[in-house]
Order: C-alpha cells, then structure tokens, then sequence
C-alpha cells in the first residue's frame, strides 16, 4: 500500500518566499526583523534594567511575536568528531600530528566565531498582507526604535541567508538562486540562441 508523500516544503510550512516575509501554507507570514543586542558588559546595571523593561513593554504591547537566536558560523561539531576518531586509530605520528593541527584550527575558528549570534524578533501576520499591514509594520519598527533598540527588516535575499544558517549551517553562500541551478539553465539557453 502507497503513502501519501508529503513535500519538504509543506512539511515545514514553507510556500513561499516573499520580498519581506516567508509565506506558510497555512497562511501565515513572518515577518523577520533582525536585532542588534547591547554590550551589556559596559552597561550599568540600572540601564540593563531598564532595557529588560523597554523589551517587556515591546512584548506586551504586540500580539504575536517570537524570538530566534542563531548561530551565525558553521557548527564544526561533526567535523572535531571525525578527527578525534581517526586520531584513536591512526598508528603513523605524522599523519596524527596533522590531525591534531586540523583539530587545533578548527578550534581557533570556532573561538573567533563563538559570539558570532544573529538574534531576530519574528512577527506572525494572519491575515493577507496589504498596504495596511505594512502601516501596521513601519508603526512596530518605530515603536522598536523608540525604545532605543536597533532592528531592520529582513529583505528576501536575508530570509534565504537565514534559512541556509538554520537548516543548513552554510553561512558561505553569498547568493542564494530561486530556483536552483536557473543560471546553467539561462547560460545553456543562450549558446543555444546565438
């Protein structure tokens, strides 16, 4: 008997992706909005408290609102783990003093990358996007920006950035395709014509 196959796209909620927002099946947008955090180690402790509150008020005052905190480097876990165990079997020591060369780079990278964080604030709309909801969006980033925080809304060429990071880990990537391999496609078509 044959299941019903479900796509990877549906699977995640993932229709579409818009200009400023990532369209679910289900239809609803998110609207992404990255967020510069403070240096809170030159912060008294009475500006801390107060920004705490500036953030409470901001959560408080706007329904549907969600935070994400990513990696923003390459998880090098996968990697570490190969090595060592190739370290534990590898009888010749100058092949096993490369590998603990390898594993001491990896580490350095991870140490220049560790506070290497994008946090971003997601607004859910439910309903249709339209002129009004981008009124009701430029009403949020101000009231955001009037409690002294730093945010800008993430643009479609972002989102995509941002999905590579999350499912997977490639922060290399420079430009992410629509419709992937589309540019072989157009040169081809080109030779073709001329």
């Amino acid at each position: 008997m044959r299941k019903d196959k479900i796509s990877t796209r549906k699977l995640l909620n993932l229709k579409n992706i818009g200009e400023y927002s990532l369209d679910g099946y289900n239809n609803h947008h998110l609207i992404f909005y990255s967020i510069t955090p403070f240096n809170l180690s030159v912060l008294s402790e009475e500006n801390i408290s107060s920004k705490i509150f500036s953030l409470m008020n901001i959560i408080k005052s706007t329904d549907n609102l969600e935070f994400v905190c990513l990696n923003g480097r390459e998880n090098f876990n996968m990697n570490k783990l190969h090595i060592k165990q190739r370290l534990s079997m590898e009888n010749n020591t100058a092949i096993k003093q490369l590998l603990e060369l390898d594993l001491h780079h990896i580490d350095e990278i991870q140490v220049k990358t560790a506070t290497a964080r994008t946090f971003l604030i997601i607004l859910r709309i439910k309903q249709e996007l339209n002129s009004d909801i981008f009124t009701y969006l430029n009403r949020f980033e101000k009231s955001i920006k009037s409690q002294g925080f730093s945010i800008n809304r993430l643009s479609k060429s972002d989102i995509k950035t941002l999905l590579a990071v999350y499912y997977e880990q490639n922060v290399t990537t420079e430009l992410f395709e629509d419709i992937d391999g589309r540019r072989w496609l157009n040169d081809e078509t080109k030779d073709i014509n001329t």
